[in-house]
């Protein structure tokens, strides 16, 4: 029996190929942001049977050990595991001809071009995000977000700006360009996979309260009408590590924590 010849990009799938496609994307979540997702909903019900949001909180990088150098490995294998499902998509998206890095326009080859869009964005998405941290916050449906949990040590700085680059790695290339084009070959219509697509961003934020999730709601649409409007990931990934560094290093300043 001859094997299903993969389908071309951009073409719908039928019958078994798009089931076996459907297999594929929910073993990929289910290792990644999907795994998240899940969590992040347990931890909201767990912090709101206990007291009211208001008062929980939310640390974005915790320590894993009291050891400062065990600290250190403890960190950086978690960010570098955390990127086993970016390597796995990129080697699910490849094809014969095309690398996926040019596929999702995950590449350096425009810097100033992709630079300019990525302050653009961050701009666009940092600024709201403030406002809608302090309204979740008044209204008592955000939780207390502590940027990080480390101590303070002499590899901190460079640990948290390497979380941050790891978040917008993970969460851009899969939500957005992995996923798009997955759902693109199911056939779906581009509304229906950019709100399924920004659903996802926000529930995996869900365990930080609903102002978070609101806030990557939204964050996921502009990322994803922007993906589909110049086709490159980088600038997704260049702005989320610029809005995640700033929040990590310095939190308190703009409001968090």
């Amino acid at each position: 029996m001859s094997l299903p010849v993969p389908s071309p990009a951009g073409v719908s799938l039928v019958g078994s190929g798009r089931s076996r496609l459907r297999a594929e994307v929910l073993l990929v979540l289910g290792l990644s942001l999907g795994q998240s997702a899940v969590y992040s909903v347990v931890q909201l019900l767990d912090k709101m049977t206990r007291a009211p949001l208001a008062q929980g909180t939310s640390t974005l990088n915790t320590q894993q050990s009291t050891r400062e150098y065990f600290d250190l490995v403890y960190q950086l294998l978690g960010i570098v595991f955390a990127l086993v499902p970016v390597a796995l998509v990129l080697y699910l998206l490849w094809e014969p001809g095309r690398s996926a890095f040019r596929k999702l326009g995950f590449t350096l080859t425009r810097p100033g071009a992709d630079g300019l869009r990525a302050l653009l964005l961050a701009a666009v998405i940092g600024i709201p995000s403030l406002g809608l941290y302090a309204a979740g916050r008044a209204l008592g449906v955000t939780t207390q977000i502590i940027p990080s949990g480390l101590d303070a040590y002499w590899w901190t700085l460079p640990v948290l700006v390497l979380s941050a680059i790891r978040h917008a790695v993970l969460e851009e290339v899969i939500v957005v360009g992995y996923l798009l084009d997955r759902f693109g070959r199911f056939g779906w219509s581009v509304p229906a996979a950019v709100l399924t697509s920004s659903l996802l961003r926000g529930s995996y934020h869900l365990y930080q309260g609903f102002g978070p999730f609101v806030g990557n709601f939204l964050m996921g649409l502009v990322f994803c009408w922007f993906y589909r409007r110049y086709g490159r990931v980088m600038p997704l990934v260049a702005a989320h590590a610029l809005l995640d560094i700033a929040a990590f290093t310095a939190g308190p300043a703009l409001g968090f924590g």
